[in-house]
């Protein structure tokens, strides 16, 4: 499903128009990336949780020459599915 297909099940759901759709879908979707950056948590009961991981540095090798190289520190984002989004898919 693309952005667009979800911004059009929205509006046939809620039975709002697309433009008012597109403007909920983005306001959700900016207010969790928004919220994740700063570092909080956005849980969402049945859905999942959104939350960002802390990557510790570490050594890698580089695989062309198996030369040592130094892996920086890294946050990214993470997903866990809750307990509803599981069993809806099992």
């Amino acid at each position: 499903m693309t952005k667009g297909e979800l911004i059009s099940a929205v509006a046939k759901k809620a039975g709002l128009k697309n433009t008012e759709a597109t403007k909920a879908v983005e306001a959700v979707l900016e207010s969790v990336i928004k919220a994740v950056a700063k570092g909080n948590d956005v849980r969402l009961v049945g859905f999942g949780t959104f939350s960002v991981v802390k990557r510790a540095a570490r050594q890698g090798r580089n695989p062309r020459t198996g030369a040592p190289l130094k892996i920086a520190a890294s946050k990214a984002p993470k997903f866990r599915p809750g307990k509803e989004f599981k069993k809806a898919v099992a």
